[in-house]
């Protein structure tokens, strides 16, 4: 048996528990390197420090929320073009037209930022969900919370850089894995409904722990003083020592008791339709507040294909107002402007009908919408042609939102790259445009 295989044959009994008990020798060992989430400057004044992404899984139709297009209502008449069967009004002082399925959303209208031109590559669950997250749905890249902690680090050393919470089933840990990039910077995922985040929980004997801690650490001090580098080895160095202080740090993050009762109330806590999805809204703004830098949460069931009506007007009910808790939240904190708020799912709907009450996928033209974090606020970027459904004016494909979303966190998209295989890899590839437009 080698020292790896010796290491993680280890590693398996240890549990991933941490460094209680280190002589002081191994300690020296652990802190040989510099650590991966070490905090970096950004290339250029950053606006956001942070983003929270809320991902819709299934594809939300455009038409019954974000994407006032009256003459929808007028092709309607004719072929198979429907007509959505809810209201649109404009809202606050910008008067932005939003969905009357949004009444508390609306009332931060004029802090939403409106991508009507959005468009993708594949009309396919799987494929456009890993696409979203990862820049590419060909081959297996990092995600994109996992470019942001490998550029920024994270701003507190205890918890990682990237949490995803409740993540989407399709696309499965590619959606916040780090492929090539260090182990370091993969998400980790964490489920509110079991309310544990794995593998940090110890397994064996304290006494045993500190044996097997300081055997593998001088065995990690004896390969690092020959090696000029190993990625590898140092992200399991690190898990050992991130594993130990978030036995610490996790509980309080997750322990809600100490939120006022008008704070769980604004999120929707004390009702059954939008506690789950308050819960996660919540815990964001918490893991934010402690300095995680890239949070996703999850909301599924967005595939409607039949039963349009009924099943987005209960989706929207259980998103609406924990949303506008989360933005009501961060305002009061201070933390809005420096949090990039960004919602979507992995493409929109058709403007025609399918099976009576339904939409078929889109990708082609569909909505999401940013807030804080620098962008415009009251604003509405681009169009969507009433019939065909495509983006036709202020066009933004998925890898220029990445690009514009490193740029509000002070990162060039150009220059934030990684080298593998003999080639620079980046998130957006050889694309990507800021979308100036949208930037105050």
């Amino acid at each position: 048996m080698n020292r790896r295989e010796l290491l993680q044959s280890l590693s398996c009994g240890f549990g991933y528990t941490a460094l209680a008990g280190l002589t002081t020798e191994a300690s020296v060992a652990a802190t040989a390197f510099r650590s991966p989430l070490a905090p970096r400057a950004p290339h250029f004044p950053a606006r956001a420090r942070r983003v929270i992404f809320l991902f819709m899984q299934g594809g939300p139709s455009q038409h019954e929320t974000f994407d006032h297009n009256p003459e929808l209502a007028a092709a309607s008449s004719s072929g198979n073009v429907i007509a959505s069967p809810y209201q649109f009004a404009p809202q606050g002082e910008s008067g932005l037209p939003i969905s009357e399925l949004f009444p508390n959303l609306a009332r931060h209208a004029d802090s939403l930022c409106l991508l009507n031109g959005m468009h993708t590559d594949s009309p396919a669950h799987p494929q456009a969900t890993i696409q979203m997250h990862t820049g590419s749905f060909n081959f297996v890249r990092p995600s994109m919370g996992a470019w942001v902690v490998y550029g920024l680090g994270t701003e507190n050393r205890d918890l990682p850089g990237f949490i995803t919470v409740n993540p989407a089933q399709l696309g499965g840990a590619q959606n916040f894995g780090s492929a090539f990039l260090p182990a370091s910077y993969q998400g980790t995922p964490y489920q509110t409904r079991t309310g544990k985040l794995p593998n940090i929980a110890p397994n064996i004997a304290a006494e045993a722990q500190r044996k097997q801690v300081d055997l593998i650490q001088s065995f990690n001090k004896d390969y690092l003083r020959k090696a000029t580098m190993d990625a590898e080895l140092e992200g399991v160095i690190e898990s050992y020592e991130m594993a130990f202080r978030m036995q610490s740090a996790v509980p309080g993050i997750l322990d809600f008791k100490g939120e006022s009762e008008a704070t769980r109330k604004m999120y929707g806590l004390d009702k059954p339709p939008t506690r789950d999805f308050g819960t996660q809204c919540l815990l964001a703004r918490r893991l934010a507040e402690a300095g995680v830098r890239f949070i996703e949460i999850s909301h599924a069931g967005w595939d409607h294909h039949n039963n349009l009506r009924a099943r987005m007007a209960q989706n929207c009910r259980e998103i609406d107002q924990p949303i506008a808790g989360l933005i009501s939240d961060l305002k009061q904190r201070g933390m809005f402007e420096e949090t990039l708020v960004v919602w979507g799912g992995e493409f929109g709907r058709t403007t025609t009908g399918q099976n009576g009450d339904g939409r078929n996928h889109n990708n082609r033209g569909f909505t999401m919408w940013m807030a804080g974090g620098g962008v415009r606020g009251g604003f509405r970027h681009g169009a969507c042609d009433a019939v065909s459904g495509s983006a036709v004016a202020g066009k933004v494909h998925l890898h220029d939102l990445h690009a514009t979303l490193l740029n509000q966190l002070g990162l060039d998209h150009t220059r934030l790259t990684y080298r593998y295989g003999g080639r620079d890899f980046r998130l957006t590839d050889v694309h990507g445009r800021i979308v100036k437009e949208i930037l105050a």
